[in-house]
């Protein structure tokens, strides 16, 4: 079935009863705090009751409301600004939940990790990460600590390794100029989606480089460009997205890295252990 909540309510709202309509009003009007709440919350705040919100549901196709309303985010997550998240927030939970509810959720999407990868695909990007020339690692807004994580142990395990600086568009560009066959571009980018990381994917794709794209699914623009994609969730409704899931799977890539270049990874450390304890760098 067609789980595009709004296009649903759309498509079929001539046919819809009176309540429908009611709840299809309040939901098309106020998608950014319907998405979030539970069904008792939906019925209180258009005064119908429960029952008939449970019911709506099941007339559009979803075996329940829970299932509505999980496309409901789905369909929203991508609209919504800042100021609509912090909105949507005052429906999840009271603060005496958060951490439970917060820790949980992140758990749920590093669970998740594993299903919505294809071991295979892992590997070969993996390989990329090896066999590149030069690596070139593009994450900017809130993707922008993903990529300096990424590229500062990159950069201890092989050389030629540049993380993107997140500045103006055509300085973007300017770090790009030398990209070319054989180097590989990483993007990662979650939604609200970067239009710059997409466009410098373009870009790379044009000059003949290699692309891995880290999102949150199939249908980002990153998988486009992607030669090959990797997934972990990175929604989460308030002002931030986690990026607990994408951490993870970032984790797991340079553990594979190290793996691989054991030797030289091994030779590296030893030399920066000499270095740190000469400098005094840890306590």
């Amino acid at each position: 079935m067609d789980n595009d909540v709004l296009k649903l309510l759309e498509d079929r709202y001539q046919g819809f009863s009176k309540r429908q309509k009611k709840i299809a009003d309040y939901i098309r009007d106020n998608y950014d705090k319907a998405a979030f709440m539970t069904a008792g919350k939906l019925a209180d705040e258009i005064g119908i009751s429960e029952s008939t919100v449970v019911r709506f549901a099941a007339d559009l196709g979803f075996e329940g409301y829970p299932e509505m309303k999980r496309a409901l985010q789905n369909d929203v997550r991508s609209r919504l600004t800042s100021v609509q998240r912090i909105e949507a927030a005052r429906y999840l939970t009271d603060d005496r939940q958060i951490l439970k509810r917060v820790t949980a959720a992140d758990i749920d999407r590093i669970s998740a990790i594993v299903s919505a990868n294809d071991n295979d695909n892992f590997t070969r990007a993996v390989d990329e990460v090896i066999g590149a020339k030069n690596i070139y690692i593009i994450g900017l807004r809130t993707s922008i600590s993903l990529a300096t994580f990424f590229g500062y142990y990159l950069n201890l395990l092989r050389e030629g390794v540049h993380t993107v600086r997140d500045t103006a568009a055509n300085q973007i560009f300017e770090q790009l100029i030398r990209l070319g066959e054989g180097d590989l571009l990483i993007a990662m980018s979650f939604p609200r989606y970067s239009r710059q990381t997409a466009e410098a994917m373009k870009y790379a794709k044009s000059v003949g480089a290699k692309t891995l794209a880290i999102t949150n699914d199939e249908n980002s623009p990153l998988c486009e460009y992607g030669d090959i994609s990797l997934f972990a969730k990175s929604d989460m409704v308030s002002i931030l997205d986690s990026l607990a899931a994408p951490m993870s799977l970032i984790n797991a890539l340079i553990v594979a890295t190290a793996g691989r270049l054991q030797e030289s990874a091994l030779e590296m450390f030893n030399k920066l252990e000499g270095i740190w304890s000469e400098l005094d760098v840890y306590e």
